[in-house]
């Protein structure tokens, strides 16, 4: 068990346990109405759940799918996406149902559901413990039936699109966290177009532009010897001291 996926599990079952001794939990829900009033709601709306099946089923999920998501992200990462998930999935209910409380963990859990299935898509997961589904079908699955619901005309009772925002907070986070990646930087950087070098100028041409006029005379009788040198031996045969007096000169020629 990974700390974040532990440490959400407690939580939620500590909230649960809360509902059940009737102790007031109506600051954690997100109320659209409200939103302004309590902006932490988009988030802890998340920690209550409508009964016994409502929890079992979420924590169940994140059970099963955030443990290897989070060993896959890092801690840190894992838990925004989470946080991300239920975000988007309250704004996308509420723009949808205005005036409709939200609550339950099934927008975090369904963004945690959808970064299994883009890590590993053909994944093998038993639906009732019996039919064999792959993680990609099965995300499909829950989309195409939570877009079914959300624009269907029953009331069941159930946050379609909290779900389906779910899947798109997940989506977003996914991709902040691969673009912004140490390995996508470097890839990005490795790919970049590299920009032609400059050719570096030959030192000859750069210590033959010192100008002479402007020397003592005992520096522009060394120069004169130095550039003799160069001219009967060739580059070669320039001693330290030598080149370090060019360089000097002809740095202050340039300066």
């Amino acid at each position: 068990m990974t700390p974040w996926v532990l440490r959400l599990l407690l939580a939620n079952g500590a909230v649960f346990l809360l509902q059940m001794a009737q102790f007031p939990i109506g600051f954690l829900v997100f109320d659209p109405q409200l939103l302004l009033r309590q902006p932490w709601t988009v988030v802890t709306y998340t920690l209550v759940h409508g009964g016994l099946g409502h929890i079992f089923f979420n924590m169940l999920a994140l059970f099963f799918f955030g443990p290897r998501l989070e060993a896959r992200l890092g801690s840190s990462r894992f838990l925004v996406l989470y946080a991300v998930a239920g975000a988007v999935g309250a704004l996308l209910s509420m723009a949808f149902a205005p005036r409709v409380s939200v609550i339950g963990a099934s927008g975090s859990v369904f963004g945690v559901m959808l970064g299994f299935a883009r890590y590993w898509p053909r994944d093998q997961i038993l639906i009732w413990g019996i039919f064999p589904v792959e993680a990609r079908w099965l995300v499909a699955g829950m989309t195409v039936l939570a877009l079914l619901g959300g624009f269907g005309q029953t009331a069941d009772g159930i946050a379609h699109f909290a779900h389906l925002g779910g899947f798109v907070g997940g989506w977003l986070a996914l991709k902040f966290f691969e673009t912004t990646s140490p390995a996508q930087r470097f890839r990005k950087k490795a790919t970049a177009p590299r920009r032609p070098r400059e050719p570096r100028e030959n030192p000859v041409s750069r210590w033959s532009r010192i100008r002479r006029e402007g020397l003592h005379e005992v520096n522009r009788a060394e120069l004169d010897r130095i550039l003799d040198k160069i001219s009967s031996q060739g580059v070669e045969s320039l001693t330290a001291s030598d080149r370090e007096f060019l360089e000097r000169f002809s740095a202050r020629e340039s300066t």
